[in-house]
């Protein structure tokens, strides 16, 4: 799997699911973070998840389960910057628990742009040049940059878009838009089920 390391991010605090651990609700009979976890795993040679609660539960799901360094919930780049501390391989790929569609070819395509463009991170962006939408969180980087993600955090960053800008990034357009939907609410939750 050409050394990389999966890391479902499931750090959040689910506020628009009402304050639910978003992965570890059921849909379509197993936890969402079960259904990314048996879409990514294939593509890589380990797997691991970010968790900041229920981390009991994640355990079951996954053996590898580490919470945020940081404290208070810091948002997806602090759970970035767990899984590039315990990651053992030369590249990290991350997805949100939430995301249980994910593409199958997701690493294969990533991997393949960020060693053509010698890029430090690639990222998955669908829709046309009107109505482009980047998906940060679905993104292939090298481990190496976790000095440069620590520096960026301890100087108050969080947005991911923000981080981002420093590095060198490949786009990787994916033709299914629908891959790349995940599910916030609990409406959508049942809406997706039954789909």
């Amino acid at each position: 799997m050409n050394n990389i390391t999966g890391l479902i991010l499931a750090g959040g605090r689910g506020t628009r699911m009402g304050t639910v651990d978003k992965g570890l609700q059921v849909f379509r009979g197993a936890p969402m973070a079960m259904h990314v976890l048996m879409r990514l795993a294939p593509q890589v040679d380990h797997i691991m998840i970010n968790a900041n609660q229920n981390l009991a539960a994640y355990e079951s799901i996954c053996t590898a389960v580490w919470p945020d360094e940081m404290q208070g919930f810091a948002g997806p780049l602090a759970g970035l910057q767990s899984g590039l501390m315990h990651c053992e391989t030369a590249y990290l790929v991350t997805a949100p628990c939430d995301s249980p569609f994910l593409p199958l070819d997701l690493v294969e395509r990533l991997r393949t742009a960020l060693l053509e463009q010698d890029a430090d991170l690639a990222v998955a962006v669908t829709g046309d040049a009107e109505h482009r939408q980047s998906h940060p969180v679905f993104c292939l980087l090298k481990s190496s940059l976790l000095s440069h993600l620590t520096l960026f955090l301890q100087q108050g960053g969080r947005k991911v878009d923000a981080w981002y800008v420093s590095l060198a990034v490949a786009e990787v357009h994916f033709d299914d838009e629908a891959a790349f939907r995940n599910i916030n609410t609990l409406d959508e939750l049942r809406k997706f089920e039954a789909a």
